[in-house]
């Protein structure tokens, strides 16, 4: 069996546990897709930049309720220290209405710093982001937020010592989201998943996430209300074209990271 096959198989057997687990737990699981395109920096030429549309369903692979558009420049200070300004445009609609427009959209720009650790095959990136974020409301109202997260992401490839092309790779990452007004642990996101490298531009990742929000407690009408969590499981499927570029005399190796 070659190295594709295995990683395809890799990937379905993901696949079939996550359906498998939401058959036994209908209704909490939805989906994500996430195509991204990426210029990364090279020795020689450290400015890169990247891409994205995302989309989300409340179903697994039905009901479609949510988008995202994303960009950002890059700039590699070294090759494990790279600072990126960005901005996106994310969108909410109410299930089988999305033609009577958003509910809500957002307007986010975010500093963000990645630190990559190299060790003998496992790979961790430290991935800290401070965020500003404009909302406005179908009912005309609008409001400004602002927001830190942190994310520590692993990587260990199987099939070889380092991620390039034709290697099948396991992805494990947690992200913490703090917002200075409250709640502070707004919310947290766990990740697992598999992928494969194709070649030099393409790879393919699935997955799951499970995405927790941490909501304020409240005094109402003379009733205590305590802080309550609402959480929920996706489907995660990725994929990544990584443009080259015809100076670069070497191809160093990048991470496959998600760039949500």
């Amino acid at each position: 069996m070659n190295k594709a096959a295995c990683a395809v198989g890799l990937l379905g057997a993901l696949l079939g546990g996550i359906s498998q687990a939401r058959a036994q737990t209908p209704g909490t699981w939805g989906t994500w897709f996430i195509g991204t395109v990426q210029l990364p920096g090279t020795p020689e030429k450290k400015w890169g930049g990247y891409a994205e549309v995302q989309a989300r369903t409340n179903g697994l692979f039905s009901q479609y309720f949510y988008n995202e558009l994303k960009g950002g420049l890059s700039y590699d200070l070294d090759k494990n220290f790279t600072v990126m300004l960005a901005g996106g445009r994310y969108a909410t609609y109410k299930p089988k209405e999305v033609a009577e427009g958003p509910l809500n959209t957002e307007k986010r720009l975010w500093l963000q710093i990645t630190l990559n650790q190299y060790m003998a095959r496992l790979r961790v990136e430290h991935r800290y982001r401070l965020e500003q974020r404009w909302f406005s409301y179908s009912g005309d109202s609008s409001g400004t937020r602002n927001r830190l997260r942190y994310r520590l992401n692993t990587f260990l490839p199987l099939n070889k010592s380092s991620i390039g092309p034709g290697t099948v790779f396991l992805s494990v990452y947690d992200e913490i989201f703090l917002n200075p007004k409250g709640p502070v642990f707004e919310r947290n996101r766990v990740y697992v998943g598999a992928g494969y490298q194709f070649n030099k531009h393409l790879t393919a990742q699935a997955g799951w996430v499970h995405q927790a929000n941490y909501n304020l407690p409240v005094y109402k009408q003379g009733q205590f209300i305590p802080q309550n969590t609402s959480a929920k499981n996706n489907v995660v499927l990725a994929f990544t074209y990584r443009l080259g570029r015809r100076t670069a005399t070497t191809t160093p190796e990048h991470l496959p990271s998600q760039q949500d």
